[in-house]
């Protein structure tokens, strides 16, 4: 309760920042109405949504939704805020001015049409954004290749293709015709193997049933390959019993099952190919903060150390915690879970930038230490805020070459 009020309080704060500038703006009697209709209403959803009995921790779609009109709506008041305190201020030093130093009567200048307009110019943009972003940035799926070259990669597999997809988190789709182009785009890129690193729901498997069929169209020569991510254990639900939780993870490894996933549970695959071979290795979830199950060790024990390796591990700050500096090399890591926190700033060659760099070391792209690779796939899907703005929802394809990288 004490949380609510805080928020309440809070909202209620910056909000009045923003209807003051409305105010300053304009005499339109309706339009302040209109600003007060939509401050209630967001607030009051947003309220609803998350004190109406729940499952734990589980975001469904209308609670995402909530939360996303939420961040919209604030996001104008968060700019408008330090904009406007920061003329209040000014306006009180020229009031304390006026009756201290010139001796005059209290007087406090009036806000400034100006000031009002400029603020509520430079709110308009994350506004607009992350509406965008609800609407239309978390289907601009984008394909992304890359090149990586290894001296001791078999000659076999000299520019062998790999499509990673991460993070479908089925549960937050609400529209079918843009998935299923997804699905055709990754199809499109004629991969030789397709592995998804996890994170196929967002907290049971039945969110998965309607897209059955259409994950199932996913199709590579050598196969399909996926681990799991944190959000697959069914830890964020409340379960009426620990029994249900697990029948929960069997439903889910039945669905990877049936659409053509080769489900790896600590353990390996080898792919062959003319007398050579390349290492699969794929862990459960392993991350700092959430679920360690994914062991390492067991999932290479019965590799060898000199084999090429290509690791899936769901969640990035696995590599440096227990990866990079292992005896047996993995050249390539696969991982996602950031979701490059579906919110930033990418123009290659200029600027990369997230919040999601604050938390994780490796967030999205790829990176190298000590001769191995690790990629971080900013997600298929979503969660949380419905959408995405400047940081798109991604299909890696990565081509292996034999030999060292040109300068």
């Amino acid at each position: 309760m004490t949380r609510w009020i805080i928020f309440i309080i809070v909202y209620v704060l910056l909000t009045a920042y923003g209807f003051q500038a409305i105010k300053t703006l304009t005499k339109q009697s309706w339009i302040h109405y209109l600003f007060l209709g939509i401050a209630v209403i967001v607030v009051g959803n947003f309220i609803i949504q998350f004190t109406v009995a729940g499952e734990g921790r589980v975001l469904s779609p209308a609670k995402s939704y909530a939360f996303g009109f939420l961040l919209t709506f604030m996001s104008v008041n968060l700019v408008l805020v330090p904009i406007l305190l920061g003329e209040d201020i000014i306006r009180g030093f020229y009031g304390l001015y006026d009756r201290f130093i010139a001796k005059n009567d209290l007087h406090v200048p009036s806000r400034r049409k100006f000031i009002s307009q400029i603020g509520l110019g430079l709110a308009a943009i994350p506004f607009a954004s992350l509406l965008y972003g609800m609407y239309k940035g978390k289907y601009n799926f984008r394909v992304l290749n890359y090149t990586l070259h290894f001296e001791d990669l078999p000659d076999a597999f000299d520019g062998y293709r790999i499509t990673q997809i991460s993070d479908i988190h089925s549960g937050s789709f609400d529209n079918k015709e843009k998935i299923e182009y997804a699905v055709d785009l990754v199809n499109e890129q004629q991969s030789d193997v397709i592995l998804f690193t996890g994170d196929m729901v967002n907290n049971k498997a039945t969110e998965m049933l309607p897209w059955k069929d259409t994950f199932s169209r996913l199709n590579a020569k050598d196969g399909k390959f996926s681990v799991l991510g944190n959000h697959d254990y069914g830890d964020y639900v409340d379960w009426n019993s620990a029994s249900e939780k697990v029948q929960n993870l069997e439903d889910l490894k039945s669905i990877q099952k049936e659409i053509g996933f080769d489900l790896l549970l600590n353990e390996h695959r080898y792919l062959e190919k003319n007398g050579e071979k390349i290492a699969i290795v794929g862990v459960e979830n392993w991350g700092k903060g959430f679920k360690q199950k994914g062991d390492l060790k067991k999932a290479s024990s019965q590799i060898n150390s000199d084999d090429f390796k290509i690791l899936m591990t769901h969640d990035p700050s696995h590599w440096d915690a227990e990866v990079v500096n292992d005896d047996y090399h993995y050249h390539l890591t696969l991982s996602g879970h950031t979701h490059g926190m579906q919110f930033g700033i990418e123009i290659p060659g200029w600027i990369k930038w997230s919040p999601a760099k604050w938390r994780y070391n490796q967030w999205a792209g790829i990176y190298e230490t000590l001769g191995q690779y690790i990629n971080v796939n900013r997600g298929f899907g979503f969660l949380a805020y419905p959408g995405r703005v400047g940081i798109w929802p991604e299909i890696t394809v990565i081509e292996l070459k034999k030999g060292v990288k040109e300068a």
